[in-house]
């Protein structure tokens, strides 16, 4: 058995996160002590954009005219994909009520948060699915208040596709905002008045950290970093879709991995050589993305068995995940870290990424060995509940007040023994040996 490097990253994702760190703490420090001040000077110095933060209803409506019936009809049916998805999540987690062996009543009810946060990049592209995704999900599990944040367009006002994305979606409060200023700006309430209770969606390196930084503040989706992609290939797969759907993910920024698993040699040799003449093929800001993408994080890993690919995959545990193998079924009950799963060369990431449901905000940096994506459940939270009647209140404190003594936590003890001195006066029950004074 051996595994191979064909193609080996000259970077990892951690390469440049010291500065973003360093960036992104000053900010925050800097907006938490300035407020809605210092979140518009960092708008005007990083994106050019002097506007009013706030989105009014008024202006969405005028802003539709910007957008052609075409646009509005795809957009409708990415919202419907993901919709349809995130409800049947919802479907699958469900309050319930039962009765323990002691009489106790418990219960589970599943609550939405009350103010989600979504955050939509747009920066080098304008993402009109991340607008989908954030805020349709959000809407599905419940939230009571939506906010939804995107950068001004190359100096402008927001793009109209995202502004429309966000409100057909059902975003309920719309800012012109991006970067680490719109991150803390939700985290804080600022503008609104509505601190995010959790906040999601992707982001360039200093988005990812000033979550990471806020996470206890306020909850996040997941630890995430530029977006990758890992391709599982045997002789069967064909090695131009292959490289078509490398080149489709390294496009998203400089830092984005493209990785290819293979025990097939000529393969991944037609793979290695056919990348470079696809970026080349690229228009811009496209082609220079893609080409330091491939170049600096991009690698190709040659496996003699199927054991050992999927081995090297789940180390990996790749945010995307395509399996372009024979026996699928196969492939799919032993793989067990990725973000989402991509199974046949019918289907591919672009299609997640877009407008097929299961939601495309996932884990990066290897975050899927124990984390998932977005999905309903970020926004909903199980919480349990409990009622007793005296005669079950009974068959605990006896339980609670040894067990607390025991530990010697005394205050604890005599909870139980107030309610057994009020319901059942003048019983002598064991309620274990009091703590004395250390």
């Amino acid at each position: 058995m051996a595994i191979t490097y064909l193609k080996k990253a000259s970077k990892t994702p951690e390469t440049e996160s010291a500065h973003a760190q360093a960036v992104v703490a000053e900010m925050l420090a800097r907006i938490e002590a300035e407020g809605e001040a210092a979140v518009k000077d960092y708008a005007h110095k990083l994106d050019k954009w002097q506007g009013p933060i706030l989105v009014t209803p008024d202006e969405m409506a005028a802003r539709e005219a910007e957008v052609p019936d075409q646009v509005k009809d795809d957009i409708a049916f990415a919202v419907e994909q993901v919709r349809t998805f995130a409800l049947a999540q919802r479907d699958s987690v469900r309050d319930f009520q039962i009765t323990m062996p002691s009489g106790l009543v418990t219960g589970q009810k599943w609550q939405p948060c009350n103010v989600a946060g979504c955050y939509v990049p747009t920066g080098r592209y304008a993402h009109i699915a991340s607008a989908v995704m954030s805020v349709a999900t959000a809407k599905a599990a419940g939230v009571g208040t939506v906010i939804a944040c995107s950068t001004p367009f190359r100096g402008g006002a927001m793009h109209p596709y995202v502004l429309y994305a966000m409100r057909a979606a059902g975003a309920d409060i719309v800012m012109t905002l991006g970067g680490v200023q719109a991150i803390a700006t939700m985290a804080y309430g600022l503008f609104t008045g509505k601190p995010a209770d959790v906040i999601v969606g992707p982001g360039n390196k200093f988005v990812a950290e000033a979550k990471r930084m806020l996470f206890g503040k306020v909850g996040i989706d997941v630890f995430a970093g530029p977006s990758e992609i890992g391709i599982l290939a045997d002789k069967t797969a064909d090695p131009e879709i292959v490289a078509v759907d490398l080149v489709g993910q390294a496009e998203h920024g400089h830092e984005s991995p493209a990785w290819l698993f293979t025990d097939d040699r000529a393969l991944a040799d037609a793979v290695m050589a056919r990348v470079p003449e696809l970026i080349a093929a690229l228009p811009e800001p496209a082609r220079e993305a893609a080409d330091a993408a491939w170049r600096d994080y991009g690698e190709v890993v040659l496996c003699d068995t199927r054991a050992e690919l999927v081995q090297v995959s789940d180390e990996y545990a790749s945010e995307h995940l395509e399996i372009h193998c024979a026996d699928l079924d196969w492939w799919m009950a032993n793989l067990t870290n990725y973000g989402s799963l991509f199974v046949g060369e019918e289907t591919t990431v672009a299609y997640g990424d877009k407008c097929s449901g299961p939601n495309h905000i996932l884990p990066t940096k290897y975050a899927a060995r124990y984390s998932a994506g977005l999905s309903v459940h970020k926004f909903l939270k199980p919480l349990t509940w409990q009622q007793a009647d005296a005669e079950a209140s009974k068959e605990l404190a006896i339980r609670a007040a040894r067990i607390s003594r025991l530990e010697g936590m005394e205050a604890h003890a005599r909870t139980a023994d107030v309610r057994m001195a009020k319901y059942y006066p003048g019983h002598n029950f064991d309620l274990g040996k009091p703590v004395e004074s250390a």
